[in-house]
């Protein structure tokens, strides 16, 4: 399991731009099944994506397509959970581990 902390950084005037491909990708996280969950990071800081079901390398290369990471909108900080107690709802992340 993953988390992914994405962080505005140096051209974030430019997110409005971007929006729609941001958006794009993010539908296909979802389609694909690996992200269980994303949104904003307050006040006004990014975003995070909460994520299962791939390798690392497959993930860091999904977060690296993002077209707020390529554009430099976003800089993309990720954390690997060894999932050990979870709600009976999240168990599933447990066997994946």
């Amino acid at each position: 399991m993953f988390i992914t902390f994405l962080r505005f950084a140096e051209n974030r005037m430019a997110a409005s731009e971007f929006m729609a491909a941001h958006n794009a990708w993010i539908a296909q996280g979802f389609a694909e099944g690996v992200f269980l969950c994303v949104g904003s990071l307050q006040p006004a800081a990014g975003g995070a994506i909460l994520a299962n079901g791939e390798s690392r390398d497959a993930y860091d290369a999904r977060i690296a397509a993002d077209p707020f990471v390529v554009q430099g909108i976003v800089t993309a900080e990720t954390y690997e959970i060894d999932p050990k107690r979870t709600v009976s709802a999240l168990d599933f992340v447990k066997a994946a581990a």
